[in-house]
């Protein structure tokens, strides 16, 4: 290995006569940091997605790029903190979005990259960063797509199509009107069948479901697992995430079928904490939940699995971010970094393996709106929320973000304040806002009196 400067980029190029390996990346939405057994959920088993995390590294300070689904999309797919194109707030429904939402052409993602690389690409599931003609995911670099590009969709094939935007599924560009299967189920069947087609040749699988988000909707097969659970959203809830489990499943199943495990690299993320009123889902021992720039808004599941690569069953306490990922996949294809855009993600692979001791991160920033920010530096944590005095947490001793120590520390948090400062001035402004039938017509427009950012 060697290091490219600067940003700890290093790549790792597969051996002569090696195959390169293929990389999954499995992301789940609005996943509460303790939905998964192995951080602690007790209702709702989740072995293979536990599996992920034996067989290989867990993150204990996995952080999403920011705290609602989009934007965080946006920052892994780039590997950039995506308030440096201004990407920085969801769409709202696609029928009312900002006439340029979506991740600009002149910020390659890294299906573009991999496929550049050699990689057959496809992508299953939610996309969400793109409605337009050349922003949607057969015209970003993957080969294959099956799902839709809103923000949700719902689950039951009875209830498919009903809605003029948020119930299409496409392949590829073109309109799907025949599924019949749970949703959840149909994008493992697709993404098994990608598997199939491409066992033969390095491949990227981006497997990105729209589970756990609302609406809660499970088959009554899944219900019944959990007669114990009393309240009817949890119920219900807890089906959805089994059978996100069973996908995550079939896909691990499909590549032991064809001896592929061990050559391939798999990531599991959730895109942003849970929004525990909407869905029932849990953050703890965390403070917040989805849209929050606390930990449980950011501090997510997160776990990389690479048998003969990584060590089996370890955790890994240094932070980590989302966009590490785009990094971390280049990497491992032996895929030239960019020279042309500055990667804000870290290649984590030395770190894993334990070749470099040190930290992938020595700050990390979020910014969800002009007063609304967090930054993390080593154990200390500054949070700012609107139209309150700072917050200022020592999460080494406080993970939960009770004891404000701003008056008691202020030489920390002037230091995290300019350091915030510092990365504002290099990001820009937000170039869209949410849109939806309160502020804007279907097409776009914005109503009169409505803000502009």
């Amino acid at each position: 290995m060697h290091k490219i400067i600067p940003l700890l980029l290093l790549l790792v190029v597969p051996a002569i006569g090696e195959t390169k390996p293929n990389i999954v990346v499995i992301l789940a939405d609005d996943l509460g940091y303790a939905e998964v057994g192995c951080q602690g959920c007790k209702d709702i088993p989740t072995p293979n997605i536990d599996s992920i995390a034996n067989n290989g590294i867990r993150f204990s300070d996995g952080y999403a790029n920011h705290p609602v689904c989009s934007p965080s999309r946006a920052g892994l797919l780039t590997g950039r903190y995506q308030h440096r194109f201004g990407f920085e707030n969801n769409s709202g429904p696609e029928e009312y979005a900002s006439k340029n939402f979506g991740v600009p052409r002149s910020e390659p993602i890294i299906a573009e990259r991999l496929k550049n690389a050699g990689y057959t690409t496809g992508m299953v599931g939610k996309w969400h960063i793109g409605f337009n003609e050349g922003l949607r995911p057969h015209e970003r670099g993957f080969d294959y797509f099956y799902g839709f590009l809103a923000g949700a969709h719902t689950y039951l094939p009875k209830r498919f199509g009903q809605k003029r935007y948020a119930g299409r599924l496409m392949r590829n560009g073109d309109l799907v009107i025949d599924e019949k299967e749970y949703l959840t189920d149909a994008f493992a069947r697709e993404s098994e069948e990608f598997i199939e087609r491409n066992k033969d040749k390095p491949f990227f699988l981006y497997l990105a479901f729209n589970a756990v988000h609302a609406p809660l909707e499970a088959p009554d097969a899944y219900k019944k697992h959990f007669p114990d659970i009393g309240n009817p959203d949890r119920r219900t809830y807890a089906g959805m995430t089994a059978a996100m489990d069973d996908a995550v499943g079939r896909v691990l199943n499909k590549l032991r079928q064809h001896k592929l495990e061990n050559n391939t690299l798999i990531i599991f993320y959730s895109d942003n904490g849970g929004p525990t009123q909407q869905t029932t889902s849990r953050n703890d021992p965390l403070r917040g939940f989805k849209g929050d720039v606390w930990e449980g808004g950011i501090r997510i599941p997160f776990m990389v699995q690479w048998p003969g690569k990584f060590s089996a069953g370890k955790v890994y306490r240094e932070m980590v971010m989302g966009f590490d990922v785009h990094a971390m996949a280049l990497a491992a294809a032996g895929a030239p970094m960019p020279t042309d855009k500055q990667l804000d993600g870290v290649n984590l692979i030395p770190f894993l393996t334990g070749d470099d001791d040190g930290a992938p991160h020595d700050r990390l920033f979020w910014r969800s709106g002009k007063r609304k920010y967090a930054v993390r530096m080593g154990s200390w944590k500054l949070v700012q929320e609107p139209r309150r005095e700072p917050e200022l947490y020592n999460l080494q001793n406080d993970i939960g973000e009770s004891l404000n120590l701003a008056e008691i520390e202020p030489e920390v948090l002037k230091s995290m304040q300019a350091a915030y400062t510092e990365w504002d001035s290099q990001m820009i402004a937000a170039k869209w806002i949410r849109q939806d039938r309160n502020n804007a017509e279907v097409g776009g427009k914005l109503k009169t009196g409505s803000p502009q950012r």
